[in-house]
């Protein structure tokens, strides 16, 4: 592929701060990969506090513009300057901004929805999806000259919601090669089962919390609980008074997001790993717990049907009881199991989710785009 036939490409992300979640760190992660593979890369986001850690670089550059100011740059948009862009995310009136003045100027996009498009979010508020559709989102998402869906389920409900686009699938990928090789030693006692996401009612965590409950003390008695993230706080202060009210304080602890070289020591001293979700288009988090050697639990309402077909955790539809019987058998699993089921999730992420192979796909789309 000749990578000179395209000047730059242009992504947009709505935000890249630390708390953001999945996108701010996987989009500038297969961005700088791109642009390894020489492709001239820019990245703009809203400014923040709080950016995640980006390596740029000659061929891969990060600004941040407030909305006032995303105006400003789009009206200097040229299509000899910019080849592509790659929108990241709907809904969001910053992101709608860029694919209105693309259109306006002649520039190809890409729109990569981020799961904003999944039944269980299309319900909540729906009154002001069916607006946001009317006004602009459903201009935006048929103009697009692909849409970008990270696994096969959002390509079906993307077409459910009657785009007739070129759909093409690229997961989302984790840069494997920030994620030590060596088996971690698992934490001895009490072993650790970690949820490391957004605190968010969409998450399921008062199913996780009830379910945890009825796990007889015996199950549950070498063992903890972890709820690690950012959320509403008054959210945060009712999950709190349900594990006070179950008497889980001992267990069951709600503590501050981690991020970095921390972060990734959470995952590699778990023994197991719970995202107990009504709907997520990918879940980095589970990638990046398979990465660190620890078995995953979550739910149809993501894609990893392959935990099942993998042997390196469970994929389970999601209801307290579910979550109770799957947990019972993950906790009485022999040390040994649960490495095994550890080392079957590493060579997954190995073999099919490394940022560089996501990278070279998506090289791929940019190049099949512009060359029709």
């Amino acid at each position: 592929m000749d990578n000179k036939k395209i000047k730059k490409v242009l992504h947009i992300v709505g935000s890249l701060d630390e708390s953001a979640g999945g996108p701010s760190r996987s989009v500038p992660q297969t961005c700088e990969q791109v642009s390894k593979l020489g492709l001239k890369i820019e990245l703009i986001s809203r400014p923040s506090d709080k950016p995640v850690k980006i390596n740029t670089s000659k061929l891969f550059q990060v600004n941040f513009y407030s909305t006032i100011n995303i105006f400003a740059y789009c009206m200097k948009l040229s299509k000899k300057e910019i080849s592509l862009i790659h929108l990241q995310h709907v809904w969001d009136p910053y992101i709608h901004i860029v694919a209105f003045f693309a259109r306006l100027k002649g520039i190809p996009y890409i729109i990569t929805p981020r799961g904003m498009l999944e039944p269980w979010i299309m319900k909540q508020r729906s009154w002001k999806k069916k607006l946001g559709l009317f006004l602009y989102q459903k201009k935006d998402l048929k103009k697009a000259a692909v849409i970008h869906a990270t696994c096969k389920l959002e390509e079906t409900n993307v077409r459910n919601l009657g785009f007739t686009n070129p759909i093409t699938i690229i997961p989302n990928g984790v840069d494997i090669s920030k994620f030590p090789t060596e088996e971690p030693i698992k934490t001895d006692q009490p072993r650790k089962i970690l949820f490391l996401s957004r605190i968010h009612p969409k998450k399921g965590i008062e199913l996780l919390i009830e379910a945890w409950s009825q796990l007889t003390s015996d199950i549950r008695k070498d063992w903890v609980l972890e709820i690690v993230g950012n959320g509403d706080a008054n959210y945060i202060k009712s999950l709190q008074e349900k594990i006070a009210k179950q008497q889980l304080e001992q267990q069951l602890f709600i503590k501050e997001p981690v991020f970095g070289e921390k972060k990734m020591t959470l995952f590699r001293e778990s023994t197991l790993f719970v995202l107990p979700t009504y709907s997520e288009n990918f879940g980095i988090v589970v990638a990046e717990a398979l990465a660190s050697f620890t078995p995953v639990i979550t739910t149809t309402g993501t894609p990893w049907e392959e935990l099942n077909t993998h042997k390196c955790g469970w994929w389970i539809d999601l209801s307290v009881e579910n979550l109770r019987v799957t947990l019972q058998a993950a906790m009485q699993k022999s040390p040994e199991e649960m490495l095994l089921m550890g080392l079957n999730g590493r060579k997954l992420v190995e073999e099919n989710y490394d940022v560089k192979v996501v990278a070279q796909n998506m090289l791929k789309l940019y190049h099949n785009i512009l060359d029709k």
